[in-house]
């Protein structure tokens, strides 16, 4: 805005002051106008269960080792974002299959959940084919589990991660499924509705595509959902980087990114592991905007 103005001022020199003001008075006007049709028209988040993951030994999630025997218990959580040009699922948490059956241990997680997304957008008077657009922060099994069950919906994947997965498919649960998917890769920021309001970032070194998601909401302000860059507060906090992460100090890097954003934003951090905040969010069919 201050460098719109300069330029104006500077072309009032020789078109004439009030020519300036005039041009000055209807940019003013097209961005008031802008935020207005954005209120009208505000996004809304909600917050899905997608599972429960008990650890019982945290050393994997920091290579600095202070975290050893420790033992925790993580949320997988899910967002549906309704923007007025189309519905995008952000992560599709833990398999379906795990709802009702007896808490899966795979290593150090012990994996339940309750209900699966198709039963919560049910509450919501939503099908799986209702939804637009899905997309993962990453690939790891606790985020592509129901991945498979929205292949009416177009699947947004940093083209690093799609990559990735194309190569490891064989040990990837559903990729058969999911890879005749119609798919849209991108390559850096991507918008996914083309009005800055909802941007997929990428912040790879977690895996070698992950990506977060941000969101500029009308009443809640800016919100980031950190995927995987970090996995508790207090991880945020001490900047621990887990054991299993493709590329440490691309971690790192990634971590300084989203803090300058979350900065320049005034950001609201959603922690998408940690279940102590996403316990006070609200619950199905209550929503943020």
């Amino acid at each position: 805005m201050k460098s719109m103005k300069s330029q104006l001022i500077h072309l009032g020199r020789y078109i004439g002051t009030k020519v300036a003001k005039s041009l000055l008075l209807g940019n003013v006007c097209l961005l008031a106008l802008s935020a207005h049709a954005a209120d009208s028209n505000p996004i809304k988040m909600y917050i899905l269960d997608c599972g429960t993951i008990k650890v019982s030994n945290m050393d994997v999630f920091s290579s600095s080792g202070d975290y050893a025997n420790q033992q925790e218990t993580l949320t997988s959580s899910c967002f549906l974002i309704r923007h007025p040009k189309g519905d995008l699922l952000w992560d599709t948490g833990l398999a379906a299959n795990l709802v009702g059956a007896k808490p899966l241990v795979n290593g150090v997680f012990s994996l339940t959940m309750k209900k699966t997304l198709t039963q919560q957008l049910k509450t919501l008077g939503l099908t799986p084919r209702d939804i637009d657009f899905v997309s993962l922060s990453h690939s790891h099994f606790d985020h592509v589990g129901q991945l498979s069950s929205f292949n009416a919906a177009t699947w947004l994947v940093d083209e690093r991660e799609l990559a990735a997965m194309v190569k490891a498919k064989d040990s990837l649960a559903n990729f058969t499924q999911i890879e005749k998917m119609q798919r849209s890769s991108f390559k850096g920021d991507f918008d996914v509705f083309g009005d800055g309001r909802v941007m997929i970032l990428p912040m790879p070194g977690h895996t070698t595509g992950h990506t977060v998601l941000q969101l500029k909401l009308a009443q809640a302000g800016p919100v980031l959902l950190s995927g995987d860059l970090y996995h508790q507060a207090k991880s945020r906090t001490l900047k621990r980087v887990p054991r299993f992460n493709a590329n440490e100090q691309q971690t790192r890097t990634s971590m300084a990114r989203f803090e300058t954003i979350a900065a320049k934003l005034g950001a609201t951090v959603i922690i998408q592991h940690e279940k102590s905040q996403i316990d006070k969010l609200p619950k199905l069919p209550n929503f943020i905007e």
